[in-house]
């Protein structure tokens, strides 16, 4: 078998078949599921919240809890205390721990994700206390912000969080850089652009390479947006590529979503389709200095007149279009209140919770697709007939729509 199927680990194995034989569970809540997790694997001192459920489900907990429990001997000493350390460090509010710890989410080594997953239930159950404490609202601000190259995203985020962390915030920006298909390289521009910022200690900047994913946000964006919460930092930026569909990845891993549009590019509303125009919670117009004031307030004028068109999405809250210069600074401090506006409003409304809850299903899903088709490339029966049918396909013998029939067949009966 190829490396990658061989190599999936214990770990996962018998965790998944634990699962399997525990199938009658799944009418367990899943808040009591969580929990059992928690005090199964993490061993952590944080305590878990008592939650009611159906008569049967202490013994589904006893059982769900005593396989995990079980599986997690197989950590080494070491994996034990490197994961302890990593912990402590991040929640200590540790600059390296933190980025240790992304690290470890982002790489693509079997058994170091399997200790990621460790790291990152410990994370969620410490942040779950958090929110308890400050009565069941996040403790941390998501923000999405993407535009197309050009618009100075790199320039708003660094007068943006110079002007938060002088407020006694603290800042983390996930600035997602485009990579080589071929080498995986990148450049990782967005440090070097926020020279100021960078400096600051009560900011924290991690490039991160797109490495070919669809949308330009990383499959592991969404747990390092976990790891920063728990390390103490109130707002958490993500940067997107600002091409193709990354606009619509990170608005499904974000509290608000901010399209950040430049002054002088020619037929603007032709330029932006509806459908990110749609997820836009806030429209910046940037570069509004000098010769650029005209057409920043005739841009400013045409979307908010685009937007009155839209079906609104939200009942607490209707899209805003405001102008800002990161030159001059004018118009950041009235960007960010909109931001606080929009915060507030959600809050009060519950609608943050929700689309919280409603992201965490959309990323579970995304990440089953990923690793079903990851299981899928590499299994034997479609590597071997795999070269035959790419070269039947090429040559027109038989159509792709047949080839994919017969590559999922032969992955399912030898599965089955």
């Amino acid at each position: 078998m190829p490396h990658m199927y061989h190599k999936m680990g214990r770990f996962s194995f018998s965790l998944l078949r634990h699962i399997a034989s525990l199938s009658s569970s799944l009418t367990v809540p899943s808040a009591t599921r969580t929990c059992c997790l928690h005090r199964g694997v993490l061993t952590s001192s944080h305590p878990c919240h008592q939650t009611t459920g159906p008569s049967h489900s202490s013994q589904h907990r006893r059982g769900v809890s005593t396989a995990l429990s079980q599986e997690i001997q197989d950590l080494s000493g070491p994996e034990q205390r490197l994961l302890n350390k990593l912990y402590e460090g991040l929640i200590g509010g540790q600059r390296a721990s933190l980025a240790e710890s992304i690290t470890l989410v982002e790489t693509q080594h079997p058994r170091k994700k399997e200790l990621a997953q460790v790291l990152l239930q410990r994370v969620l159950a410490y942040r779950r206390e958090q929110e308890s404490r400050n009565g069941g609202k996040p403790v941390a601000f998501r923000v999405g912000l993407s535009g197309p190259p050009g618009a100075g995203k790199s320039s708003f985020i660094e007068v943006v969080g110079k002007m938060l962390t002088g407020r006694g915030h603290k800042l983390s920006v996930l600035a997602v850089d485009p990579s080589s298909c071929t080498t995986g390289g990148s450049l990782m521009g967005d440090k070097t652009r926020m020279t100021e910022l960078s400096r600051d200690m009560d900011a924290f900047i991690r490039p991160s390479p797109a490495s070919g994913t669809l949308g330009g946000v990383t499959r592991t964006t969404n747990e390092a947006i976990v790891l920063c919460e728990g390390a103490g930092y109130d707002i958490v930026l993500v940067e997107t590529v600002g091409v193709g569909q990354s606009e619509f990845a990170v608005a499904d891993m974000v509290d608000m979503f901010v399209l950040l549009i430049p002054p002088a590019g020619g037929d603007e509303l032709q330029g932006i389709k509806r459908g990110i125009i749609e997820k836009a919670d806030l429209v910046v117009v940037t570069k509004s200095d000098g010769d650029l004031v005209v057409p920043a307030r005739r841009i400013q004028t045409e979307y908010t007149s685009a937007l009155k068109l839209l079906r609104r999405s939200s009942k607490s809250w209707n899209p805003k279009v405001v102008r800002a210069s990161s030159h001059t600074g004018e118009g950041i401090p009235e960007v960010w209140a909109k931001m606080e506006s929009y915060r507030d409003a959600k809050l009060a409304s519950g609608e943050l919770q929700g689309r919280r809850k409603a992201q965490q299903k959309v990323w579970m899903w995304s990440l089953i697709q990923e690793n079903v088709l990851s299981h899928f490339q590499n299994h034997p029966r479609v590597r071997e007939a795999l070269p035959h049918l790419e070269e039947k396909v090429t040559r027109g013998a038989i159509s792709p729509g047949l080839a994919s029939d017969l590559l999922l067949k032969a992955f399912l009966s030898s599965s089955s």
